[in-house]
């Protein structure tokens, strides 16, 4: 784990059997990914979405919850209670130029508001797509999360962060929000 100021990067998160297979798994299933609270702006965000729940996918939703037990225990010491929301897969298409423009993860609904956490894991090789980077500015500046395979990125969901343009390919990854009491 590499932490910094406002982040944690925890490499091979997950396998890239299991990435593959989250991928051809969900995608077929994929609708717009859209704003808080059903609104669309495409402007904003340009996504396929998908969810699933630890159901669907056990083994990785018990590897989510050790990872963000051991990086909030040695990173970030918040008062998590809950996964409130199930994991989300994004897909960010080139031809469409997919992205998803500088916002927090905290919103104004009962749920929205208590994320505390944000976890997100590339599941897709860098090699398959162009652009997307998954871009964090926690103080001012800029930070591009890594874009391995299997790497998952950890940030308070107050932080500021964007989807840049996907340009080619197509870009997967899968998003956690950890909850708790709202931040004071």
């Amino acid at each position: 784990m590499f932490p910094d100021e406002m982040y944690a990067v925890v490499p091979d998160a997950l396998d890239g059997e299991t990435c593959e297979r989250l991928i051809n798994g969900f995608a077929k299933d994929m609708d717009d990914g859209g704003l808080v609270q059903g609104q669309s702006a495409t402007h904003i965000r340009q996504s396929k979405i998908t969810w699933f729940n630890e159901e669907q996918e056990p083994a990785v939703s018990r590897r989510i919850t050790d990872l963000v037990a051991d990086v909030n225990r040695n990173w970030f010491d918040f008062s998590l209670t809950d996964f409130a929301e199930d994991a989300q897969i994004a897909c960010y298409v080139g031809d469409q130029r997919g992205h998803y423009d500088w916002h927090s993860d905290i919103g104004s609904s009962e749920v929205a508001r208590r994320r505390k956490m944000t976890l997100v894991i590339q599941l897709s090789e860098p090699d398959q797509y162009e652009g997307g980077l998954l871009q964090l500015n926690p103080a001012g500046h800029f930070i591009d999360a890594p874009m391995e395979r299997g790497t998952a990125i950890f940030f308070p969901s107050f932080v500021l962060h964007r989807v840049a343009p996907t340009t080619a390919g197509l870009r997967y990854s899968l998003t956690q929000w950890v909850h708790g009491n709202p931040f004071r």
